[in-house]
């Protein structure tokens, strides 16, 4: 007689706990290392996330000083000998006191070896505008795309993320994922005020997702609209209100961010003729000008109209409610955008 389990549908916080807790026991070179991250009583790092693993792993899970560059050069050395370390730093922001070890050893020790060395790290980092200011707010994949070595992805649902960390922590190269706060789904003190559902079914059985490839949400035929992170999730909400105007939009979740995959963005906009892309952070030197200019390099003509951004203005992410909510996308200027392309 053949059993079946049912999928279990989880929160992003609870599905990168799990894939986290299972890479831990599948294999004894995984360990974690940040700031908070196992007290006893604690709240499991900043949004939850490695919740109680502290009771099951209490030989690695390691709490850090406050001092970025110091345990991320931990995290580097440790993978450098052969350890598959998980640096968890508590806000994305904080991965600037960290830029030496990320970009001038974790990313390039490989190359500079000739292939000997490998650093099997993985650094995740929480990103996005939920009201704590300039300096806990910013969306930092413009930073990070453009480093050589380093791959980069964002999750943006329950099921992606427990595929993705798992493929991470597998990866022979340093790879840095992105988390929105929005999209945690984190409960008691560190729930989030506006927070959107990104809970999955996960099936009890392992599996791994490409760290190169994008996820195709929606199939339309009148434009493409891609985003990642919270953007994606708009991007979807846009689609659904120009359906009920007549346009079909096909919304890609970029997902990997370095490398884009341009193969999927491309045949999209080979068929709809039309691309808004929808980026969290300041429009300008962005990832959706990366995204822009590959599209028009490999496509050509053959783009029927002009490509649209839309993303947050060229200042600091404001504090205050009313200016944080005008200075970041939603769904009314994406649709906007779509529409001005499809019927102008």
């Amino acid at each position: 007689m053949t059993t079946t389990t049912t999928p279990k549908k989880v929160t992003i916080a609870e599905a990168l706990r799990g894939a986290i807790a299972e890479e831990m026991e599948r294999d004894p070179r995984v360990f974690c290392l940040g700031e908070d991250i196992a007290v006893p009583g604690g709240w499991g790092g900043a949004f939850t996330v490695t919740l109680g693993l502290e009771e099951r792993f209490p030989d690695r899970m390691i709490n850090t000083p406050i001092a970025e560059l110091g345990f991320f050069g931990v995290g580097v050395g440790a993978a450098l000998m052969g350890m598959r370390p998980i640096v968890d730093v508590q806000y994305g922001d904080f991965l600037f006191l960290a830029m030496d070890q990320i970009v001038n050893n974790a990313a390039k020790m490989c190359y500079m070896s000739g292939g000997q060395c490998k650093v099997p790290l993985v650094m995740r980092a929480p990103v996005g505008a939920t009201g704590r200011g300039s300096q806990h707010a910013q969306n930092l994949e413009r930073y990070f795309i453009g480093v050589p070595g380093l791959k980069v992805v964002a999750v943006s649902t329950a099921y992606d993320a427990r595929g993705i960390l798992k493929a991470a922590v597998r990866d022979d190269n340093p790879v840095l994922i992105f988390e929105h706060k929005l999209l945690y789904g984190s409960k008691g003190a560190r729930a989030e005020s506006g927070a959107i559902d990104a809970s999955s079914e996960i099936p009890e059985e392992d599996y791994v997702l490409p760290l190169d490839q994008a996820a195709i949400r929606r199939h339309g035929d009148d434009v493409t609209i891609v985003g990642w992170l919270l953007t994606a999730h708009l991007a979807q909400q846009a689609a659904d209100r120009l359906a009920v105007d007549g346009v079909q939009a096909e919304v890609i979740d970029a997902r990997s961010l370095s490398p884009i995959d341009f193969a999927t963005i491309c045949a999209s906009v080979e068929k709809t003729g039309r691309l808004v892309i929808v980026e969290e952070g300041p429009k300008t030197g962005g990832v959706g000008a990366e995204i822009a200019a590959g599209v028009t390099e490999r496509l050509g003509d053959r783009a029927r109209a002009s490509i649209r951004r839309v993303a947050s203005a060229d200042i600091p992410v404001p504090f205050t409610p009313v200016l944080e909510n005008a200075y970041v996308p939603d769904v009314p200027r994406i649709m906007a955008a779509a529409l001005d392309m499809v019927k102008g």
